[in-house]
């Protein structure tokens, strides 16, 4: 892989998404070794700004970088641009402190970028080779990052009401990233805005730059541009967050329910694993034994359950497991009582259990066969993607889910694949194929 820059200076202007001011962004070429820089040219100084993972501030619906002279808000769209088009030295100057927003994707600065024609340079370009998996989870959230010779994403998306659940898995590159990422735009949820303006964001934003989401429907100046545009953007996010790694990636990433903060959190740990490449010291990383079920277990209280699963309140979905067997199958409980904190959003005076924490119950239950019947010694079951999800009836409080999960497939014990659905008496209220990673927990020693 060369490095790469662009032969001429092009610039783009327009109203920013959260400070609703007007800026321009001009991108410069630059030469070898580089690297990406931002300049403030609306500050004394045009103090200079590198994207870094040291330097990420702010991570409310957007990524923040910064240091002591000026801080950058929303870099996360014109990063995943030039990442995405294989741009790795250039000079961004801005007359503002956010990028403009735009249409809400990448798509503009593609465009930008191409007719600046963008050129490979005379030097190779370092690339970080993945060799230890890393694995953030942060209740019905995570994202993992295992050994891969490119860069390929797989992700998950949905709400809290699992009404939008999109799923896709697409290997980046140039020609894939333009075609079927860039144009992705960024979304909302209309209950959310109250909560942003008052935090000071979206001063800028519209539906000319940003698809709202108001139940189960679908607000936007112009049709989707693909029917799982929201899992789209969410690769776009991921695309621009892992820029601040300093160097291109290869891995492949897996992502249920990603945001910002989260997408930081791995590329810290990325970065930690750099250094560690960089020092020596990555024999000092050991492993660290995880939780295993015994083969004479059949049966597992709560107290053996919290002993195993990592959720905590109000993310555990297994009360009990009632029955395990021989043929890879098990049987759990989960309890639906009014005093469960969702219900107070959904929906007052019609309290409704979320599909997507029925598919949640599922994973955590396949969770626990796969520490059975897997040799899952110092490994760390990671739910990775669903399939074929239904959801045949209403799940309300007073009702017992019966949670009945059966392991289909193990690949090379890195790989799991297994089907699940939930029951109310003898009525099947829903139903999905399941993928995992099993990846190794690791520490520092």
């Amino acid at each position: 892989m060369k490095q790469r820059s662009i032969l001429r200076e092009v610039s783009i202007s327009g109203k920013a998404c959260h400070t609703g001011e007007e800026v321009e962004l001009t991108f410069r070429p630059a030469p070898i070794d580089h690297g990406i820089v931002f300049r403030r040219l609306d500050i004394y100084g045009k103090p200079e700004i590198r994207p870094l993972i040291a330097g990420v501030g702010d991570l409310v619906r957007n990524t923040t970088i910064g240091n002591a002279q000026a801080q950058l808000h929303t870099v996360e769209h014109v990063l995943s641009a030039l990442s995405g088009m294989g741009i790795t030295n250039v000079l961004i100057d801005m007359t503002g402190g956010e990028p403009p927003i735009l249409d809400g994707s990448s798509r503009p600065f593609v465009n930008l970028l191409h007719q600046a024609e963008p050129v490979d340079q005379d030097k190779d370009q370092p690339v970080f080779v993945l060799k230890e998996p890393v694995c953030i989870s942060e209740g019905n959230r995570s994202i993992v990052a295992v050994p891969y010779d490119g860069l390929k994403i797989t992700c998950t998306s949905t709400d809290d009401r699992g009404i939008h659940t999109q799923h896709l898995s697409i290997e980046i590159n140039p020609e894939t990233y333009v075609a079927d990422i860039a144009p992705a735009r960024t979304f909302a949820i209309y209950e959310e805005i109250e909560g942003l303006i008052k935090l000071g964001k979206i001063k800028g934003g519209s539906l000319d730059s940003a698809i709202l989401i108001k139940g189960d429907k679908i607000i936007s100046k112009e049709p989707l541009r693909f029917q799982d545009e929201f899992v789209r953007h969410k690769i776009l996010d991921i695309v621009g967050d892992i820029v601040l790694l300093g160097v291109p990636l290869k891995a492949h990433i897996i992502a249920v329910r990603p945001g910002h903060a989260l997408n930081a959190a791995l590329t810290k740990k990325l970065a930690e694993q750099l250094q560690a490449h960089k020092d020596g010291k990555l024999e000092k990383i050991a492993k660290v034994k995880g939780p295993t079920v015994k083969a004479h277990e059949t049966q597992l209280d709560i107290r053996r359950v919290l002993d195993i699963l990592p959720h905590r309140y109000p993310f555990v979905m297994v009360d009990k497991v009632v029955e395990m067997g021989e043929d890879n199958t098990l049987v759990a409980v989960k309890n639906v009582t009014i005093n469960e904190p969702y219900f107070q959003g959904h929906f007052p005076g019609h309290p409704v259990m979320p599909g997507v924490l029925q598919v949640e119950a599922m994973a955590q239950a396949v969770g626990i066969l796969l520490l059975r019947h897997v040799n899952a010694d110092g490994k760390l079951a990671l739910f990775m993607s669903c399939d074929k999800v239904k959801f045949r009836q209403s799940v309300v409080p007073g009702d017992q889910l019966m949670i009945h999960v059966k392991l289909l497939k193990v690949r090379g014990n890195k790989i799991a694949m297994a089907e699940g659905e939930c029951r109310v008496g003898d009525k099947v209220v829903s139903s999905a194929e399941l993928v995992f990673a099993l990846v190794d927990v690791k520490e520092d020693v």
